[in-house]
C-alpha cells in the first residue's frame, strides 16, 4: 500500500483516496463545508486547503486532490493557516451573521470554523448582497443569503434522492440555489438536505424558532415509520418531542432518513388518548381505569375462548406483543394475527418473511427482481441505496407490478404476476440478465402477498428465485411486521386470521393492539382498542385503553432483514396514558390469568428464552429461504401487482395525525407552483 506523510507522521492509505482522506486518517482534522463522504466532490468552498510537497508552492484543496506514494501532507503551517483565513473572510462577507435569530446556531459548521480561522471584523465596506428566498415546500425553509453555495443540496437530491429539483443558477455574485421553476422540493428524502447545509441556508420549517440544540435532551432510539429500522436520535424538552433526526448506521440507513421519519413528530402531540374511554349510547366518556380494566376483563371472561380474538398493528413493539399473544393463548384463544393486510407469509422457517440479501447486500447485488413493490414509498432509505449502485452501472433492475418513477432505470416486465410465469419460461431479455447474474436478488413487497392470491404469488415468485438462484427477500411495511412473525403472533391450531376476524359474527370481543389498517365495518363484535392516537381502531372502539407511543416506551423492534434493535423512552405517556405491556398485565391480573413477569427485563428474559433470536441485539441474519416451503401453488389472478403503499406520507397513525404530513400529502397528491413566502 502507498505511504504518505501528513505533518511528519507516516501512514499507509488505499489507491484512489484525497489527500484530504489521508490527513483524517493520520488524525488531522480538515476543515471543509462543501466535502462530503457520501456525495461527489465539488471543490468549490477552498477551506479544505493544504500545502503538499512534491507540488507547486501554494495552497491546494485537499479534497479534490488524489494522495501520491512518498507525499508530504501539510495542515498546519502558517501558509496554510493564512489561505484558510482569507477563505473564511471571503465566505463572511455577504453573509448576513444573524446567528442569534438562526436555526442552525448552535450546531453550525460556519460558526465552528469562524472560531478558528475568523475575524472579529470586516475589511469590505460594501454593502452585503442579498437573496430572495425560495419556496421550497412546507419542509425545508430557506434563508438564501446565509448560502455560501457548498452545492451540498444540489448534489443529494441529484445524486442520492434522484429527483434533480434543486440547481444553482447565474454566474459570479449572482450565483444561487434555487428550486426548479420555483416549485416545492417532492422528494421523499428532501428533509435530508437539512444535515447537510454546512449553515442556516435551509432550515427545518416546522421547527423553525422552537429550541436551541443545548436545551434538548438526545435520545438514540430507532425508527418505526417503515420496516428498515434507521438509527435515529429523537431530540426532546420536556415532554413534548421536537425532533428527529438520523444516527449513523452503515449497515441500515447509513446517514439518512425520510421526510416521513424526520417530521411526522408534531402527529406525536395531537389526536393523542391521554385517558381511557367507554362507549355509552353511542358515544364515548372518559373512565377511569378501574372501570376499564374491569369492563375489558367482564367481556373477555364471558366470552368463549374461540370467540375472543387479538389483532396487533403496525408500530407495537415486540414486548407489547409477546404479552398479549401470551394472555390469549393462557385464556385458551387461538385467534391471533400480527398480519392486518392478510399477508400470505408467516409459517414455516424464518427465512421465508426476511430481506435475506441484507440491506447492505444490495451493494453487491448486480440483477434484482422486483415483484409487486415501489421501493421508493416503501423504503426510501433502501430505494436511495439501491439507486446508488445502480449509477455505478453494475445493476439491471426488472418489475413485475405497477410502473412508477424509482428514481432508476428499469425493465418493465408486466402488471400482473402472470408476468412471473412468463419470465420463468423465457430464455432471452430479463431471464438471460438473471441467469447470467453473480448475485441475483428478487424483492416482493407486501402489496404482492396481501391480495386474495397472495400465497399463490408467493409461491410462483420462490420458484422463479430457485430457478435463477435469486436471493428471497421480503419488502416488509410495517415495523412490527417481523417481530410479529418470530414470535408466533399468527393463528394457533384452528384459529382465525386477521380478516376472518373482522367479519360479522365471527368472535364477541376483539382486541385490537393499536390496529388501525384493517377494515372493521363488518365486524360486530365488542372492540377493545390499546393503542395511542385516536385514528380509525379507536373511532371503532367501544372501549379504549391509551397506550403509549414510539417514543414513549423502551421497546424491541425487529427491521425487515431480522436485526432486532432497541428502542429508548424519550418522553413519557400522554396524560393517564400507561406503556402497552403494563397494561397488558394489569388486565390478566383481572382476569385471574396474571402474566408470569412483573417488570420489562423479567418480560424480555421470558422472550429471549422462548425465541432466541429477540436476544440478538444488532444483528443480522444472511440466511436463503427453504422456496420450496413458500406459499401454495393456485391461481394468479389477474389483478395488477401494485405497492402497499398508497400515500407515502399517511401510512400510519401517527402520520395521519401531523399536520406537517397532511400538508406533504395534499402537495403530493397536485403539486402545483408555489408563490414564494
Amino acid at each position: 500500500m502507498p505511504k504518505a506523510k501528513v505533518n511528519g507522521v507516516e501512514v499507509e492509505f488505499e489507491p484512489g483516496m484525497t489527500v484530504l482522506q489521508v490527513a483524517e486518517l493520520a488524525g488531522e482534522e480538515i476543515p471543509r463545508f462543501c466535502y462530503h463522504e457520501r456525495l461527489s466532490i465539488a471543490g468549490n468552498c477552498r477551506m479544505c486547503l493544504v500545502e503538499v510537497k512534491p507540488g507547486p508552492p501554494k495552497p491546494q484543496a485537499s479534497c479534490a486532490l488524489p494522495a501520491a506514494d512518498n507525499q508530504e501532507i501539510f495542515t498546519n503551517t502558517p501558509m496554510v493557516k493564512k489561505a484558510r483565513e482569507g477563505v473564511m473572510e471571503f465566505l463572511l462577507i455577504n453573509h448576513p451573521l444573524d446567528c442569534p435569530i438562526c436555526d442552525q446556531g448552535g450546531e453550525c459548521d460556519l460558526q465552528d470554523q469562524a472560531m478558528g480561522y475568523g475575524r472579529d471584523d470586516s475589511r469590505f465596506a460594501l454593502n452585503k448582497r442579498a437573496v430572495e428566498e425560495k419556496a421550497m415546500g412546507p419542509l425545508i425553509n430557506t434563508v438564501m443569503t446565509r448560502c455560501i453555495q457548498c452545492t451540498r443540496c444540489v448534489r443529494f437530491i441529484t445524486e442520492v434522492a434522484g429527483v434533480p429539483e434543486i440547481g444553482l443558477i447565474s454566474r459570479g455574485e449572482d450565483v444561487e440555489i434555487t428550486t426548479y421553476l420555483g416549485s416545492a422540493v417532492t422528494s421523499e428524502l428532501s428533509g435530508n438536505v437539512i444535515d447537510l447545509c454546512p449553515v442556516g441556508a435551509l432550515t427545518s420549517k416546522p421547527y423553525a424558532f422552537n429550541a436551541r440544540p443545548w436545551e434538548l435532551k438526545k435520545t438514540e432510539t430507532v425508527d418505526v415509520m417503515d420496516a428498515m429500522g434507521a438509527a435515529i436520535r429523537v431530540d426532546s424538552r420536556g415532554p413534548a418531542v421536537l425532533r428527529v433526526l438520523p444516527r449513523i448506521n452503515e449497515d441500515v440507513n447509513e446517514e439518512w432518513i425520510s421526510d416521513k421519519t424526520r417530521f411526522a413528530v408534531d402527529g406525536l402531540s395531537r389526536q393523542r388518548l391521554d385517558s381511557p374511554y367507554i362507549r355509552e349510547n353511542g358515544r364515548l366518556r372518559p373512565a377511569t381505569w378501574a372501570e376499564a380494566l374491569a369492563l375489558a376483563a367482564e367481556r373477555l371472561s364471558k366470552a368463549k375462548p374461540d370467540r375472543i380474538g387479538a389483532i396487533a398493528g403496525d408500530l407495537q413493539d415486540a414486548e407489547s406483543m409477546k404479552a398479549t399473544v401470551d394472555l390469549f393463548r393462557a385464556l385458551g384463544s387461538a385467534n391471533t394475527d400480527c398480519r392486518q393486510d392478510g399477508m400470505a407469509l408467516g409459517a414455516g422457517p424464518r427465512e421465508s418473511w426476511l430481506f435475506n440479501a441484507g440491506i447492505a447486500g444490495l451493494d453487491e447485488t448486480d440483477a434484482i427482481l422486483l415483484v409487486g413493490t415501489n421501493p421508493r414509498f416503501e423504503a426510501p432509505v433502501l430505494n436511495a441505496r439501491l439507486r446508488r449502485r445502480w449509477l455505478a452501472g453494475d445493476l439491471a433492475v426488472g418489475l413485475v407490478g405497477e410502473a412508477a418513477d424509482l428514481t432508476y432505470d428499469y425493465e418493465h416486465l408486466g402488471d400482473t404476476a402472470a408476468a412471473l410465469t412468463a419470465l420463468a419460461k423465457s430464455r432471452s431479455g430479463f431471464a438471460k440478465v438473471l441467469k447470467g447474474a453473480k448475485s441475483p436478488a428478487l424483492v416482493i413487497g407486501a402489496g404482492a402477498l396481501s391480495g386474495p392470491n397472495g400465497a399463490a404469488v408467493a409461491h410462483a415468485a420462490a420458484q422463479l428465485a430457485k430457478a435463477f438462484g435469486m436471493s428471497w427477500n421480503v419488502l416488509h411495511t410495517a415495523a412490527s411486521r417481523v417481530g410479529g412473525l418470530d414470535m408466533g403472533f399468527v393463528p394457533g391450531e384452528g384459529g382465525l386470521d386477521a380478516r376472518a376476524m373482522t367479519a360479522k359474527g365471527a368472535l364477541d370481543v376483539l382486541f385490537l393492539l393499536g390496529a388501525d389498517e384493517i377494515d372493521l365495518s363488518a365486524s360486530d363484535a365488542f372492540r377493545i382498542y390499546l393503542g395511542s392516537h385516536g385514528d380509525a381502531g379507536a373511532h371503532a372502539a367501544d372501549l379504549i385503553l391509551p397506550g403509549a407511543a414510539y417514543t414513549e416506551k423502551d421497546g424491541l423492534y425487529v427491521n425487515l432483514e431480522g436485526r432486532v434493535q432497541m428502542g429508548q423512552r424519550a418522553v413519557f405517556p400522554k396524560g393517564e396514558a400507561r406503556e402497552d405491556w403494563t397494561i397488558l398485565r394489569a388486565l390478566s391480573e383481572r382476569l385471574g390469568k396474571t402474566l408470569p413477569y412483573d417488570s420489562l427485563d423479567q418480560l424480555r428474559a421470558r422472550l429471549f428464552a422462548e425465541h432466541p433470536t429477540f436476544g440478538q441485539i444488532d444483528w443480522a441474519p444472511r440466511g436463503q429461504a427453504y422456496l420450496s416451503a413458500i406459499g401454495a401453488q393456485g391461481d394468479l389472478g389477474n389483478a395488477p401487482l401494485a405497492s402497499a403503499v398508497k400515500a407515502f406520507h399517511l401510512t400510519n397513525p401517527v402520520a395521519r395525525a401531523s399536520v406537517t404530513m397532511a400538508e406533504c400529502a395534499a402537495l403530493a397528491a397536485g403539486p402545483a407552483k408555489l408563490a414564494a413566502e
